[in-house]
């Protein structure tokens, strides 16, 4: 659930763009081979007090960098309402960066695939360019990202030719 009390309150959410589950792949993949190390580790040891200490530890350990990997893709969306777009990238465990443009300022959305998983799976990379040099937003493991680059365009299209909104008709 999303829950962004930082809205105004004539501000309707539009699209949250969030990452694909290709991005968890690799998550997946670690976890297993962590499995693995931990399982042949633990009945190969001699069962002893310090052999099980050792495997506990590097189980407590891979399981806290395993799940600080998964919060750090989880966290990192777009929130495109229908006046701005609001980008809140998890860099890394307790380190967020959160921009926001208004989407007057928007002035491209690029999408990209590449390779063969990207297209087979359909994610890629959408890049929204502003105005300010410094405000561009780039999200990649995105999922349907020409789909997804023109609805944000539609939205953007939207607000600059002024269609009236629902929120304001209040």
């Amino acid at each position: 659930m999303l829950n962004l009390d930082h809205l105004r309150e004539w501000e309707v959410v539009k699209k949250v763009v969030r990452r694909h589950w290709m991005a968890f792949v690799p998550l997946f993949l670690y976890s297993v081979l962590v499995l693995i190390i931990i399982i042949s580790v633990y009945f190969t040891m001699w069962f002893t007090l310090m052999s099980n200490l050792i495997v506990i530890i590097f189980t407590m350990f891979s399981i806290l960098f395993l799940f600080i990997d998964w919060l750090n893709n989880e966290l990192d969306m777009y929130v495109i309402s229908n006046k701005r777009i609001i980008g809140i990238d998890q860099i890394s465990f307790l380190n967020r960066t959160v921009s926001e443009c208004s989407l007057a300022d928007v002035q491209e959305v690029n999408s990209k695939t590449k390779w063969i998983f990207a297209n087979l799976f359909d994610y890629g990379s959408v890049t929204i360019q502003t105005a300010w040099n410094a405000s561009n937003f780039h999200m990649a493991i995105v999922p349907e990202p020409l789909k997804t680059a023109r609805q944000i365009l539609n939205i953007v299209e939207e607000l600059k030719k002024g269609k009236p909104n629902e929120s304001f008709s209040k």
